[in-house]
């Protein structure tokens, strides 16, 4: 039986019971949201990590991008980025590889990540066909599905599908006038295949093989935005709420057949749209789980989208998204380096913490008070261990001259801490 499957008789497992210490939540409760399709948890059966819980009352989740490019291979470098991330708090990892060997790499990850690993089978797909046929037209249904069964065979644990681009939602994208029309990768390979072959979108035809696939490893299907907004101009337009009115059919049909399902989401969207398109997916979608790149809440921020993203994060979380993408500073530039991985992962960690002292998840608002109390007593260790980057902390701290030991550089013998100990406490 699959987890939903199991929630649905009342059947109360181990891994419930892991998860829901975790969060702060009851079991019954965790178990009650995974019947009705408002809470997952995220672990293919083949795996023995600790199972990832996304969802309806639990902590704001982070997902990081890594993988090589066609330009750029480096399995190194991509193990690298993967100990930065697990490092700094990433609840999961996408491996977005289109270059090099792939699935070699993908194992590679599956076998050394501690956290929830997850990708987008079409990528790999599309490369397949491209090197032997020469063009994504080529790709037939079964090359698309016999890649997507490999990934759940080796351990995946949810797979990126973009199942709403469809001929009804391509019409209504020509129709609409987008400035970007598609800036989904893996969006605009169905969109070619489609509007090439004049076919519709094999994922969508032969969902119940998608949903039986991902029953038999327990693997959590991750509905794609393939048209999520690329700029702010197209945000919330009919071409999304086309695509997701889509996604929220298809997250119950999943749900029916006892597969988990959640739902991605935009994008670029301004500031006062973000809270509008949370509430939009929850209600088409009937709650389920929504995972959101970003979102970016300005096209400006080149060189500085970890901050851009991490502001529609923080919003979009308080407003009751469940899992965020980061964005790291080389977005629209380049693949990142070490420290893009580093910057971003934090930055969205940000956004999460944020939303989740909104929301008033359990103990989030209590770690603030821990570090209130450790600026109080001028316990820099203290601080240095709750940050976001206790290395860096302690780095600029190592920095200061021996005079500096109790305060910081920027008041030294005018700390307002002191001054204000000594004022209330008469200290001369």
């Amino acid at each position: 039986m699959t987890r939903i499957e199991q929630a649905k008789r009342g059947i109360i497992t181990d891994e419930m019971k892991l998860v829901a210490a975790a969060e702060g939540l009851s079991v019954e409760q965790l178990a009650q949201d995974i019947a009705k399709g408002v809470s997952v948890i995220s672990r293919n059966t083949l795996r023995t990590i600790e199972p990832l819980g996304i969802g309806r009352g639990m902590r704001t989740k982070v997902n990081a991008n890594i993988g090589t490019s066609k330009d750029k291979v480096s399995y190194d470098d991509e193990m690298r980025k993967l100990d930065v991330l697990v490092k700094f708090g990433a609840d999961a990892v996408m491996d977005l590889s289109t270059g090099g060997a792939i699935r070699d790499l993908r194992n590679e990850m599956i076998k050394k990540s501690p956290v929830s690993i997850g990708t987008v089978p079409v990528y790999e797909a599309i490369v397949k066909v491209v090197e032997r046929y020469g063009h994504i037209a080529k790709m037939t249904p079964d090359d698309l599905f016999e890649v997507i069964e490999d990934h759940a065979a080796s351990g995946v644990d949810f797979v990126t599908v973009h199942c709403g681009v469809t001929i009804r939602a391509i019409e209504r994208l020509k129709k609409e006038g987008r400035i970007l029309d598609v800036v989904s990768r893996g969006g605009a390979f169905i969109l070619e295949w489609i509007i090439y072959n004049e076919r519709e979108n094999p994922l969508l035809e032969q969902y119940d093989r998608l949903v039986g696939i991902a029953k038999k490893y327990d693997m959590t299907l991750s509905l794609g935005d393939g048209f999520r907004p690329g700029c702010l101009a197209d945000a919330t337009d009919r071409s999304q709420i086309e695509e997701l009115l889509t996604l929220g059919e298809l997250c119950q049909t999943a749900l029916d057949y006892g597969v988990q399902a959640i739902v991605e989401g935009p994008g670029h969207v301004p500031l006062n749209q973000v809270e509008l398109n949370i509430k939009l997916q929850k209600e088409i979608c009937n709650g389920a789980p929504f995972y959101v790149l970003g979102p970016l809440v300005t096209d400006l921020g080149m060189g500085y989208d970890h901050i851009t993203s991490a502001i529609g994060g923080a919003i979009a979380g308080a407003a009751g998204a469940d899992f965020l993408c980061y964005v790291t500073p080389a977005e629209h530039i380049r693949l990142p380096n070490l420290d893009d991985v580093r910057d971003g992962v934090i930055a969205s960690k940000i956004a999460a913490h944020a939303a989740d002292i909104a929301k008033g998840i359990p103990g989030a608002i209590e770690k603030d008070r821990k570090m209130a109390q450790c600026r109080k007593n001028l316990d820099w260790e203290g601080q240095a261990a709750l940050s976001f980057n206790p290395d860096m902390v302690r780095e600029w701290r190592k920095q200061l001259p021996p005079s500096m030991k109790e305060v910081c550089s920027m008041c030294g013998e005018f700390c307002a801490i002191k001054t204000v100990d000594r004022a209330l406490h008469r200290k001369q």
